[in-house]
């Protein structure tokens, strides 16, 4: 049936039931892409799993991903009548609540129809947690009905306590972003359709915002002097912005491509107007700088090119990610830069210096070896809520 998002939203069009199914939401493609692969081990162990989201990104993400091989859907509008028809209907053993999905409709209708709730990768931010801790008594009833919370840091962990959860309802595992997968592509295959010539330094602009473009753009000419034969991706992070960044490129006399096109060799710049491909480009990346970080957004996730041995650089708005990024400063596996002259000066000396380039590489891969139990950890935490026959 053709998932009609409004209809799902009302619950006027609901989810296949198979019995005993784990019910996983995550809102929006970032968190679709940190939960996978918990979901890839509930489906090894024989779980249904239903999984919901609330953006578009996020849908066509976890199709990508998923394809047939669970079920999903937009969550529910967090009305009670609606949230108490959703999950009477599907009938849950089990919520996993990704991040701080906290929805008080949810909680109340999963609490009321004896459905157990683990919070999972839960994060209390910087910028949420004052106004979570003002309306605390409110979050302490809500939140009541999670049986388990599996927080990211320390921090989590205690702000989550002084909203009113109970201590020992809460443990704190790790970043669940850390068990992300290295793409199941084929490198010389992705090398080929980029850089038909397979000889050209590949610099990545990842997950651009309005203005970071055009910052950087300024700064090809820079690069392109010290490395004649450099190419440039540019992936901005929202579609809607596709055509925007196209016309930027043709203003300032670049030469360049769209993603699907055949490419000469000798174009300065792609644009990768195309979704869900990022990850596998970072598998023949020489540089990656990760945007929403030179404009005040907070950075994204640096941790999609460090599994695939990558190190990076980023601009300092980098709050959505802080703890992960301060890690792999300690580890010389990201670099911060403060603004665009910065960023000129960062990027130049690793052309120039490969050496150092790929000691940042080095201590990318070092870093998340380190981090590989995390995911086991938090499995460990949920399969007594899951039954497993062979757990």
């Amino acid at each position: 049936m053709q998932a009609s998002k409004w209809q799902q939203h009302m619950t006027f069009q609901r989810p296949s039931v198979q019995k005993g199914t784990v019910w996983v939401h995550a809102c929006s493609m970032g968190e679709v892409a940190s939960v996978a692969p918990l979901i890839d081990k509930l489906s090894h162990h024989g779980k249904a799993v239903h999984l919901t989201v609330v953006t578009r990104t996020g849908y066509a993400h976890a199709e990508r991903l998923f394809k047939d091989r669970i079920s999903k859907s937009w969550l529910p509008w967090d009305l009670p009548f609606l949230m108490a028809r959703f999950i009477k209907h599907l009938n849950p053993s089990l919520l996993l609540l990704n991040e701080t999905e906290f929805w008080p409709g949810m909680l109340k209708a999963c609490k009321k129809q004896g459905i157990p709730i683990v919070g999972i990768n839960t994060r209390i931010s910087d910028r949420s947690f004052p106004k979570y801790y003002k309306t605390r008594k409110l979050w302490t009833r809500w939140l009541s009905a999670v049986s388990l919370f599996l927080a990211q840091s320390d921090i989590d962990a205690v702000r989550l306590e002084a909203m009113g959860v109970d201590k020992q309802n809460i443990k704190t595992v790790g970043n669940l972003k850390f068990a992300v997968q290295t793409p199941n592509v084929d490198a010389a295959q992705v090398r080929q359709m980029i850089d038909p010539t397979a000889k050209r330094p590949i610099l990545i602009i990842a997950s651009t915002h309005e203005d970071e473009e055009a910052q950087i753009l300024d700064l090809l000419p820079i690069w392109k002097q010290q490395q004649s034969n450099l190419l440039t991706l540019i992936v901005p992070r929202h579609p809607e912005r596709f055509i925007g960044v196209a016309k930027l490129l043709s203003e300032q006399g670049l030469s360049y491509t769209r993603y699907a096109e055949e490419r000469t060799g000798h174009e300065d710049v792609v644009l990768i107007d195309a979704m869900g491909v990022l990850t596998s480009l970072y598998t023949i990346a020489d540089v990656v700088f990760i945007g929403g970080s030179l404009v005040n957004i907070g950075g994204h996730n640096p941790l999609e090119p460090a599994v695939c041995g990558r190190g990076v650089i980023s601009g300092q708005y980098v709050q959505n990610f802080k703890a992960i990024y301060d890690d792999m400063q300690k580890k010389g596996a990201a670099l911060i830069v403060k603004d665009k002259h910065e960023l000129e000066a960062a990027i130049s000396r690793f052309l120039a210096k490969p050496d150092e380039l790929n000691e940042l590489h080095a201590q990318s891969v070092l870093f998340m070896q380190n981090q590989q139990h995390i995911l086991d950890s938090m499995w460990n935490e949920i399969t007594p809520y899951l039954k497993l026959d062979n757990a």
